[in-house]
């Protein structure tokens, strides 16, 4: 499947807020005074942590699909096989000839 490129900057976009966004959360959910206890993290501070790093996680495979499904929109001949009989018909219809 191949996305068109409206969607793929969609999902670039996804993956920029994603970054945009989580690590200035997690900046203040390090200052928030419930973070630590007696020097020690709580369990507020893990339980963001967790949620921190998943989002982030997720957010950069949605970004890197993005980016793939914009280099695959690119270009119309890469939709196509490169090899057997599919190649055969694009380079038929390249030259003017197609083939029956």
């Amino acid at each position: 499947m191949v996305l068109s490129r409206r969607w793929s900057a969609f999902l670039i976009a996804v993956g920029v807020w994603t970054w945009l966004i989580w690590p200035r959360f997690g900046l203040a959910i390090w200052k928030d005074d419930r973070a630590f206890s007696g020097g020690s993290p709580t369990s507020f501070l893990w339980v963001h942590a967790v949620l921190i790093v998943a989002s982030l996680a997720i957010g950069t495979t949605v970004g890197v699909l993005g980016v793939r499904a914009w280099r695959a929109a690119g270009n119309p001949a890469d939709r196509r096989a490169t090899e057997g009989p599919a190649a055969e018909d694009l380079a038929a219809v390249r030259a003017g000839t197609p083939k029956d």
